[in-house]
């Protein structure tokens, strides 16, 4: 997406700032399993990416491998654009789910990252000599109405379903409001008992899979980015807790993640 420079010259800003010692500055307090590091390289599908990422850590941390393909999103979205023309391809995490119910999904290394436009998209998924539609297979890896979407937005009441007021939610899509203190105690007690969290902001989303202390203390959470295994961390972004929920727009985790209560 366009805002993923601005992103990267934040990040690589705070990276600046921080010196040589940022590659030795933060102790991981856990770190989720996951699928190899994806690269959404110019396209705007960082949603699709974070969203994808969420749902195949979720299946790592039940015993059951699954790799999933942004690009072949990436091909609805072509397909079907959204209404913004000057970024067709940007969405939300929950257009995502919105989507792979309705068209399905295809594994990672039928459509990977490179895939060029003659490799057709698949009309069939084979899997331990089983033959599924994608919307059968989508089906497989995430039931429908599993994941819940989350926001904070003080000026509406809490405890309902919103439109979130972003261009992004064209679908206008209603996500639960909750205060902000209620959302951190569900996130943090979510991955403490290992399940990752989908995180978005107004330019771009990621997914959280660990959280980790800087060498003063100060709590950050650890992101799976999209743009490929690049940087100190391989492409992983460690980012603080203060910003994290500054910039959060919306939150997407199962809801059995939702209801730990301790």
């Amino acid at each position: 997406m366009n805002l993923k420079w601005t992103f990267l010259l934040a990040v690589l800003t705070l990276l600046a700032a921080c010196g040589r010692k940022q590659q030795h500055t933060f102790t991981n307090e856990l770190l989720l399993p996951m699928t190899p590091i994806k690269d959404q390289g110019k396209s705007e599908l960082c949603w699709a990416y974070a969203m994808l990422a969420t749902i195949e850590t979720e299946h790592l941390l039940r015993g059951d491998s699954v790799n999933l393909s942004p690009v072949y999103i990436g091909r609805l979205m072509h397909l079907n654009p959204s209404p913004n023309t000057e970024h067709p391809q940007r969405a939300m995490g929950q257009t995502l789910l919105n989507m792979i119910g309705q068209h399905g999904i295809v594994p990672y290394d039928v459509l990977p990252d490179d895939a060029t436009d003659d490799l057709p998209t698949p009309r069939w998924v084979f899997m331990l000599g089983a033959r599924y539609t994608p919307q059968e297979f989508a089906h497989s890896v995430c039931a429908p109405d599993e994941y819940l979407s989350l926001t904070c937005f003080p000026d509406s009441p809490y405890n309902k379903k919103i439109v979130v007021p972003v261009p992004d939610n064209w679908e206008q899509n209603r996500l639960l409001n909750l205060p902000i203190d209620t959302l951190k105690q569900h996130v943090n007690r979510a991955l403490r008992h290992r399940h990752p969290v989908c995180w978005e902001s107004r330019g771009h989303a990621m997914c959280i899979v660990g959280m980790a202390k800087s060498e003063e203390g100060r709590p950050y959470y650890i992101m799976k980015n999209s743009w490929g295994p690049r940087g100190p961390h391989k492409g992983l972004v460690y980012m603080s807790e203060r910003k994290m929920w500054k910039d959060m727009i919306a939150l997407y985790l199962t809801r059995d993640a939702f209801s730990i209560e301790r």
